[in-house]
């Protein structure tokens, strides 16, 4: 496959990218995707599309589809910078050549393969098998489209030193992608079963680009252990051990997992953990890999979870958990008095329904695990991404507790030695870190769901549980303001006018610290972002997106509060922030020319 990529592509003629496509057919495997890149090559000498043509074909052959600390996404289509069987074999022998060095030459390396129901999963994790098993590995595939978590649970169960899984999780429908975990013999300190970090990916990307062709690369026509119903049975005996041991009271629980694979994982945890009054989104409840109800099958997006709460508010609930397609993330909407408008058409929104932002559920579930952590007398740390909220931090020191700040993604957080709860504010939690080395938004259901259980036999909910963190930690109010991007060179141009003229002043008040994270901050690995501090404590960080085609800017507002600040002092204090925060998201909007 190497010898067919340009170093660049942006000064190649028309003939000159059909004769990489063509020499890019010959070395493929797959007949459809052949037949594709045909069509698309045919296109290019048409009037009408020529030119729209050669610029796909000029972005297919840009290089090969980045294998970096997120393993492999994009777009499916034929081509090198794409999804495809081509790419995907090559990755896997690049992973076993790495496997085999890093394991040592006679030794079997054992490696599971999963898969979620996105078109093409089950397709790549056949041939990762394939071509695991022709290279010697011992290899253990999944016996039916899963949940990312139940993954990274066998990943560690089974003592494996390398695990796959084939999913694109909350991208749109025509993309996928590829997870790699490494544990076993490869890493056996506290990222054991946790997925790559430099590094590992470097050296696996090295391998993979030695690969000359796909059609070269041995494939094994059978030899690979289908696992049975044993490994995902085991996994929710794990989560059943969650159990808090509280009798239930009457909650009413919808779920939605946005037509992904955690639907029927979703009822069986919540089930097992004695929820049985739980009303799934039927049109979003079976996996359905073209996510017609949604536009972008993440929760975060506007509108993702509509469905879900007006089901909700149908159906009086108190609750909404919603999973992203391969159900590693989890939202939580609730109803929130000061949300409600009362004015206009009677709608969720409009009687107060809203989504926890993913920082507030960190401050949840940190808490309780803090909780929990203190009364045990073992200790432990709290860790947290860079851009998720400095209150984590905050209640990990009101607990007697250890924190860790680390850079975004769980490959990270994961690692955290002595870990008990981990968070990222995109909707990701790990809190069961002995089991799952991973987000899981699975248990974090359970665990949300156990939560405002307990509250509820008080007599209160989890909007009074964040009033009790504010108190004891400062109130703490995050948002984001994202960019994205069809160009993505403005990507790199945004960042670099940061840089140069970053804004002197945000909603009023003097920015006091600039710090570049690709220098480094505070011990942690460069890393591509600016931090922005103001002199009333209020943070801005900046960075690229590491799955997406965006900018995000990740903003906190903090305020102090008193110990017995009454719920109206909050709910004021609340306000005054989100006004805050809003104006400084006016603000950069002005200064990046968002």
């Amino acid at each position: 496959m190497s010898a067919n990529l340009p170093t660049t592509t942006a000064a190649l003629s028309a003939p000159d990218l059909v004769a990489r496509a063509e020499a890019w057919m010959a070395a493929d495997v797959d007949a459809a995707d052949v037949t594709e890149l045909r069509n698309l090559v045919a296109r290019t000498t048409d009037s009408r599309v020529g030119e729209l043509a050669v610029a796909e074909l000029a972005d297919r052959f840009s290089g090969l589809l980045q294998f970096g600390t997120a393993g492999l996404r994009g777009a499916m289509a034929a081509g090198p910078n794409r999804m495809n069987r081509a790419v995907v074999i090559a990755a896997a022998a690049g992973l076993a050549a790495f496997l085999t060095k890093e394991i040592g030459r006679g030794s079997t390396p054992r490696v599971v393969v999963g898969f979620d129901a996105r078109y093409r999963s089950a397709e790549f994790a056949r041939d990762t098998a394939a071509v695991l098993v022709a290279a010697g590995a011992e290899v253990l595939l999944m016996p039916a489209p899963g949940p990312t978590p139940v993954l990274a649970f066998a990943v560690r169960h089974l003592s494996a030193d390398a695990g796959v899984m084939v999913t694109a999780s909350h991208n749109p429908a025509a993309d996928n992608g590829y997870k790699v975990y490494l544990g076993g013999r490869v890493v056996d300190d506290a990222g054991q079963g946790a997925q790559i970090v430099p590094p590992y990916d470097a050296l696996i990307a090295g391998e993979i680009a030695l690969v000359r062709a796909a059609k070269d690369v041995p494939r094994a026509e059978s030899g690979w252990t289908v696992l049975g119903p044993e490994i995902t049975e085991e996994y929710h005996v794990a989560v059943a051990a969650l159990h808090d041991g509280e009798p239930r009271n009457k909650l009413r629980i919808v779920t939605t997992s946005l037509h992904g694979v955690g639907g029927a994982a979703v009822a069986r945890v919540l089930a097992d953990a004695g929820f049985h009054d739980v009303v799934p989104v039927e049109e979003q409840a079976e996996p359905d890999p073209d996510f017609p109800t949604v536009a972008f099958p993440n929760p975060e997006e506007p509108g993702a979870i509509d469905m879900a709460l007006a089901l909700a508010q149908d159906a009086h609930a108190q609750l909404v958990i919603a999973n992203d397609p391969d159900a590693d993330r989890c939202a939580v909407a609730v109803v929130d008095p000061q949300y409600g408008t009362y004015q206009g058409a009677e709608t969720a929104f409009s009687q107060g329904w809203r989504m926890l932002h993913g920082d507030e559920v960190g401050m949840l579930l940190g808490w309780d695990a803090a909780e929990r952590a203190a009364r045990s007398g073992k200790g432990g740390t709290l860790a947290c991404s860079i851009v998720s909220s400095r209150a984590l931090a905050a209640i990990a020191a009101h607990h007697g507790l250890a924190h860790a700040t680390t850079l975004t993604g769980f490959k990270w957080i994961s690692r955290t030695p002595g870990l008990v709860f981990g968070y990222e504010e995109a909707l990701g939690y790990c809190v069961d870190p002995e089991h799952v080395r991973d987000k899981d938004g699975l248990s974090a259901a359970v665990a949300v769901a156990q939560l405002a259980n307990r509250l509820a036999a008080d007599g209160r909910t989890l909007l009074d549980r964040l009033d009790d963190v504010a108190r004891a930690c400062g109130l703490h109010v995050t948002g984001q303001l994202s960019a994205r991007f069809d160009d993505l060179s403005r990507i790199e141009s945004t960042m670099a006018a940061l840089r140069t003229a970053p804004p002197s002043v945000l909603a009023g008040s003097p920015v006091d610290s600039v710090r570049d994270l690709a220098e480094g901050l505070d011990g942690l690995p460069p890393t591509d972002g600016v931090v922005l501090l103001t002199a009333d404590d209020t943070r801005v960080i900046v960075r690229p997106s590491g799955t997406e085609p965006k900018v995000k800017c990740y903003i906190e507002v903090v305020s102090p509060v008193a110990p017995d600040a009454t719920a109206d002092t909050l709910s004021a204090a609340r306000v005054a922030a989100r006004d805050r925060l809003a104006q400084v998201q006016a603000d950069l909007r002005a200064a990046l020319g968002l």
